[in-house]
Parts: structure tokens; C-alpha cells; sequence
């Protein structure tokens, strides 16, 4: 039998680079999609294709590539994805809809072009969601709202792809340490994924990708990754009062609030 294939936007970065290699560990083909992967080298079992998830044209054409290169697709991963750190008093208009354009309108429009190959082999969509998907994170206005687009879209989605034998999985990883020390925002507080300095309880890609993988291998429909999202599942959950207010005593702790 042929390996399976999983496509991984996001693929350059570090959980998108954990998720590979512990995917190709168990025989799978594994395809990366990211707009710069000049840092990538020759890998057995892993293809690398540069594209700019939020330009259409180029969406479109690699992901008609993969389609063309492989008879079936049975994982597609959403992994791409930045972060906003700032007060909405500061946010402009061009950083909230850069947001949105990479965290939600280009997983969005990447699942669309894979939604046949994905009914064809009974896959999965796998997004990979935050904390901040299902909770409100402090500072994080746009990055929170952009998470809970993408779960809504993800959740309702579920149900429409049933019918077909598809799954449609969603992993909320809490902070995961992928960029520490190269904070580097841009003109609106948008930063690189996981370099954010007030963060708590950081856990390595590679920590995180075996905890998605295990959620993903067990059908879970929602994977909170590690201590500080399950934690805040379950809080938030249970009191989203309670939760807030936990949330702004330890930004308090951070001094960052």
C-alpha cells in the first residue's frame, strides 16, 4: 500500500516542522506549504512547496499541484497562522484583516480546494486552533477573534462532512515555544507564532505535535494540547467568569497587562 499524505500549511515553522517529522516517523508522505521555505532542506518522505496562502492564484495553483502529484490526500493541516499582541485602543484596520486573512481566510479557503481528495479517501481536517479559540486572551483582540472564527468554521463544518466519512478535528494548543526571543512584531502588533513574552508554561513543538497526533489518532473532535489548555477547557467550560478572571491575575503576574 502507498503512504499516506498529509498537507501542512505552516509547514516552515516549528510545530508545522514537529508535526512533519513525527507524521513521516510513521511512514507517512508529508507535503509543506508555506510562503518562504529557502530554510528547509531535502528531507526522505517530505515535499516543500512556497506559497503565499493568502494570495488565491497561488493557493490555487499549489494546491493543484499536490492534487496533480498524489492520487489521494488523507490529512490536511491548518497550521498557519500569526499572532496580534496589543490593545484593540491601537489596532488598525490593515492588521486586524491581515489577521483574519491568514488565520481564517486562508485555512478556509485552502479546505475548500481539498475538500474532494478528502471526501475521496474519508480524511481529515485537522485545524489548529489556540487557546484563544474557545477563551478571551488579554491583548489579543484580533488573534482571539480570528480562533474563534476558525473553530466556528471548522465545528460547523463537521457535521456537512459526516455524511462522506471525513473527520474534522480541532487542536488548541496553550504556548508553545517556536520563536522565543524574536518578539519582532510588525507595524500592528502582528507577530511571529510562538514568541509572545507573556506566556506560561511553554511546551516544545515537539511536545505539542505528539500530543495533536495522539488527539488526532483517538478521532478526539476537540484536542486540547498540554497543561494550560486543558486546564483552561475545563475552566472555562465549567465558570467563563471564573476563567477571566484567572486569566487577567496572571497577565497581572506577567506585568504585561
Amino acid at each position: 500500500m502507498s503512504a499516506q499524505v498529509a498537507v501542512i500549511s505552516g509547514g516552515a515553522g516549528g510545530l508545522g516542522q514537529a508535526l512533519s517529522a513525527a507524521l513521516r516517523s510513521e511512514g507517512w508522505q508529508v507535503v509543506l506549504l508555506d510562503r518562504d521555505i529557502s530554510g528547509l532542506s531535502a528531507t526522505s518522505g517530505e515535499e516543500a512547496i512556497a506559497c503565499n496562502l493568502t494570495d488565491p492564484a497561488q493557493l490555487a495553483s499549489a494546491c493543484n499541484d499536490i492534487r496533480a502529484r498524489h492520487t489521494r490526500i488523507d490529512l490536511v493541516i491548518y497550521n498557519a497562522g500569526v499572532t496580534q499582541i496589543g490593545p484593540f485602543a491601537d489596532l488598525t484596520d490593515s492588521a486586524h484583516r491581515k489577521v483574519f486573512e491568514i488565520n481564517y481566510f486562508a485555512a478556509t479557503a485552502m479546505a475548500r480546494h481539498f475538500l474532494e481528495p478528502l471526501r475521496q479517501s474519508h480524511g481529515t481536517h485537522l485545524a489548529i486552533s489556540s487557546v484563544a479559540g474557545f477563551s478571551p486572551l488579554h491583548h489579543r483582540t484580533v488573534y482571539a477573534a480570528s480562533k474563534h472564527a476558525l473553530e466556528g468554521f471548522f465545528k460547523s463544518l463537521r457535521s456537512e462532512e459526516a455524511p462522506y466519512g471525513v473527520r474534522v478535528q480541532i487542536a488548541a494548543p496553550s504556548f508553545v515555544a517556536t520563536n522565543i526571543g524574536r518578539e519582532g512584531c510588525e507595524p500592528g502588533g502582528i507577530a511571529r507564532p510562538g514568541s509572545a513574552p507573556d506566556g506560561v508554561d511553554y511546551m516544545t513543538p515537539e511536545a505539542a505535535a505528539r500530543e495533536i497526533l495522539k488527539g488526532l489518532k483517538a478521532g478526539r473532535p476537540m484536542i486540547p494540547v498540554g497543561r494550560v489548555a486543558r486546564l483552561s477547557w475545563w475552566i472555562n467550560g465549567l465558570s467563563p467568569r471564573l476563567f477571566q478572571r484567572l486569566m487577567e491575575r496572571s497577565i497581572a503576574k506577567t506585568g504585561t497587562g
